[in-house]
């Protein structure tokens, strides 16, 4: 389903335009529809792109957990938008599929090591509202993780549930980037939003 922009889709005009489409197109093979809505206002634009570069570059958490907990933030807010756009960089980032196509059913599924679970758990827990977070939670992924790599998963899930937030209230959906993708994502449980 196409982007519904409640936020109208800006015209990438000018030469800071022409970057915007350029550096786009050979990231993502096109303006992903979050740029035509950040594109109204080049500062929030530019402290965004600039803070997802600098994002992109911490390696205290293992890449899979980072993306599972991506998943996990942006299917319990149902943004369509970054499930597929999430599911395309793990296929980029050669993660294991199979997992991150498996995050709105983690529960049933049998893809996943108690880790990885606590991480999805985590994830949600930190993402509905009220927040779920318990103590026990914390402290079993502080154990298995370190202080470091858990500092920066608490960041993801509160980046991605920016991301999210913003991109749904946007109206943006899927924009095809997950069908270049040889699995599936899982069809949410029945009765959610994602």
């Amino acid at each position: 389903m196409p982007s519904t922009f409640r936020i109208p889709k800006a015209d990438l005009t000018g030469l800071y335009g022409a970057v915007v489409r350029r550096m786009s197109k050979r990231m993502y093979g096109e303006v992903p529809d979050v740029g035509y809505v950040l594109f109204h206002h080049k500062p929030v634009l530019r402290a965004v792109m600039g803070f997802e570069t600098k994002a992109g570059k911490w390696k205290a958490l293992d890449p899979t957990y980072r993306s599972l907990a991506e998943m996990a933030a942006a299917s319990t807010i149902g943004c369509s938008w970054c499930l597929d756009f999430g599911y395309y960089l793990a296929r980029n980032e050669n993660l294991d599929l199979e997992k991150i196509s498996q995050v709105q059913v983690w529960r049933t599924s049998d893809v996943f090591d108690e880790t990885e679970r606590r991480v999805i758990e985590y994830a949600e827990a930190m993402t509905t509202t009220p927040m779920a977070v318990t103590d026990e939670m914390v402290a079993a992924l502080l154990a298995e993780l370190g202080t470091e790599a858990m500092v920066e998963l608490t960041q993801m899930i509160a980046l991605e549930n920016m991301r999210s937030r913003f991109n749904s209230a946007a109206g943006l959906q899927s924009q095809g980037y997950s069908d270049v993708c040889e699995i599936p994502l899982a069809p949410a449980p029945v009765g959610s939003e994602a």
